[in-house]
């Protein structure tokens, strides 16, 4: 049985984590060095468009915890029985990487 590129990618925090820099440092690079922008105005700009979209998607897909056995004194009964919060933050990184390039054709936004 294979697994899935995406499952793959999330199989551990560390590869999720150095996964989503390098694709944030190569959306930057191409801000950069295609549209003009300064460095810290491309992050910046990334940056707010990431959390939004995180905002956005970390509802998606989620569904409390249905077996009472499972769980733990003091958790909340809704909270979700799986977040799936590496495979969220790939889902972030790639659709704020859609609207941040949409940005960046739309909007002069050179020297920022």
């Amino acid at each position: 049985m294979t697994r899935s590129p995406l499952r793959t990618l999330t199989a551990s925090t560390p590869l999720t984590l150095l996964t989503v820099a390098m694709l944030i440092a190569l959306f930057a690079t191409v801000a950069v060095k295609g549209f003009d922008l300064t460095v810290f105005g491309a992050l910046a700009l990334y940056f707010v468009l990431w959390w939004t979209f995180l905002f956005a998607i970390l509802p998606l897909g989620n569904a409390a915890e249905a077996d009472p056995q499972r769980l733990v004194p003091g958790q909340d009964p809704g909270a979700p029985a799986s977040p799936r919060l590496r495979e969220k933050a790939l889902l972030t990184t790639v659709l704020a990487a859609v609207a941040f390039f949409a940005a960046l054709l739309i909007f002069p936004l050179a020297r920022l």
